[in-house]
């Protein structure tokens, strides 16, 4: 096969439309119908569609920039029928591993598997959030069998080498010209096969059980905080590693806080005379009441802060904040004696909070 770069006159970082422009110029110019009897341009038409077909595909156009003419004719369409089980791809095991599986090795057995990673959800209480506690949590997941300890036999027997694959775990279809590898039916794979099943797991080599893990939550846990336990997960195959735990933490909600990152906030009821002339005022945080001093003329809504009184730091030292958010409260009904002292402050008040509403209009 002659070099497709050079067939179309294009450079070996040409662009897919620099290609294709190069073979349609060509095309046009060697066509049989605009040659007829002219064998030398019928040969250069068939030499233009041959290289338009590898570079215009890039799975070809990388096989032969990697292999050169040896790769290409790896394809279907190729010349020579050169197998691919021919070449010695090395360290590309990797990008054509896909084509058997995951978990396979260079010669086709099926290598150690990593089991699969398990979440469950754990439910705690604002208050044990704050301080950390230790909980246990079931999960039921797959483990290796009891009995046969994950090998799938009969205990005093062992796995044999499949005689179909002679324990290669794949085995040759041949397909005309060329030929594909494929996980051995016998096996599925594994390279050997159990000719005594363990009557405890069916074969199988792993069993579901119900294991209870202990699991420390830490002081300042949110909802959505995961933890992880290794090696705690699915069990895995062919003498792979188990997966992973993640635990996942639910905190309830409190009905007097609410978390802003590692800050507390607290709403803290106050009557109009305490805001207006200023007060002392009682409220509770996670380690018990402490005095909040509510400065004269404090507006509803404004965030008082109390330092180091919030949730612990999940991680590194310290605390959060206690950010106490100020209500006044509105009586809803009125004694004689609070209503008069209430119109005898109107008539004196010097407020007038809709001024620049007249400015306005």
């Amino acid at each position: 096969m002659k070099n497709p770069y050079e067939v179309l006159g294009v450079a070996k970082n040409a662009s897919d439309d620099e290609v294709k422009k190069a073979y349609r110029k060509l095309a046009r110019q060697l066509h049989p119908d605009r040659n007829p009897g002219d064998a030398q341009a019928e040969e250069r038409f068939k030499e233009v569609q041959a290289a338009y077909d590898v570079l215009s595909d890039p799975e070809k156009r990388k096989a032969y920039d990697t292999f050169g003419a040896a790769g290409a004719r790896g394809f279907p369409g190729g010349e020579g029928g050169i197998r691919f089980e021919q070449f010695d791809f090395g360290g590309l095991g990797d990008l054509f591993g896909g084509m058997f599986g995951g978990g396979r090795r260079a010669g086709g057995r099926r290598g150690p598997v990593r089991g699969s990673d398990l979440e469950t959800h754990v439910r705690i209480s604002f208050e044990d959030s704050l301080k950390g506690v230790q909980v246990r949590v079931p999960v039921e997941a797959e483990t290796a069998c009891s009995v046969c300890h994950g090998t799938g036999a009969e205990p005093g027997t062992a796995p044999v080498t499949c005689p179909q694959c002679q324990g290669r775990g794949v085995v040759s279809d041949s397909q005309g010209l060329f030929a594909f590898s494929q996980p051995c039916p016998r096996c599925q794979g594994n390279g050997t096969i159990v000719e005594k099943p363990c009557t405890h797991c069916r074969g199988t080599g792993r069993e579901r059980t119900l294991k209870r893990y202990s699991v420390k939550i830490p002081a300042g846990a949110r909802s959505g905080t995961r933890i992880r336990l290794k090696g705690k997960g699915e069990a895995g195959g062919s003498g792979g590693p188990p997966g992973d735990l993640y635990v996942v933490v639910d905190v309830e909600p409190s009905p007097l806080f609410e978390r802003r990152g590692s800050d507390l906030v607290l709403d803290v009821p106050v009557t109009y005379a305490e805001a207006a002339l200023g007060a002392s005022v009682q409220i509770p945080t996670p380690d018990g009441p402490v005095s909040l001093k509510v400065p004269a003329g404090t507006e509803s809504g404004k965030l008082l802060r109390v330092k180091g009184r919030g949730a612990p730091h999940v991680k590194g030292n310290g605390r959060g904040d206690l950010l106490a958010r100020v209500r006044v409260t509105v009586p809803k009904k009125l004694t004689k004696a609070e209503r008069q002292a209430l119109e005898g402050y109107q008539k004196v008040s010097r407020e007038h909070p809709r001024e620049r509403f007249a400015e306005v209009s």
